[in-house]
């Protein structure tokens, strides 16, 4: 008899932490206050996300204490901090917008 595969499970604040990433906020608000078209603001926050993702992965790697950390055995929450990159990046797009009126 198996047993069937034991799945981790993680509390609802980390998985928000995952989208309030310092890292991810910063590079995300910056490109996207930066992008001239609203296109840009998907490659805003691709950027955002890889850059925010290497430097979780390096901080915990290190053995400092993070946020969201990313590792090989833990969750890396890239669903949550895909939709956070995007939406801190046109949050960014949508200051800067706002600003210029």
């Amino acid at each position: 008899m198996n047993a069937p595969p034991v799945v981790p499970v993680y509390p609802v604040s980390v998985w928000i932490l995952a989208g309030f990433d310092p890292v991810l906020i910063v590079v995300a608000v910056f490109l996207g206050w930066k992008a001239d078209q609203f296109g840009k603001v998907f490659i805003a926050a691709i950027a955002a996300l890889a850059v925010s993702v290497l430097v979780a992965w390096f901080v915990t790697r290190i053995g400092l204490p993070w946020p969201a950390p990313v590792a090989a055995e833990l969750p890396t929450f890239f669903p949550v901090r895909t939709v956070a990159a995007f939406l801190w990046a046109a949050a960014g797009y949508g200051a800067r917008r706002a600003l210029k009126r």
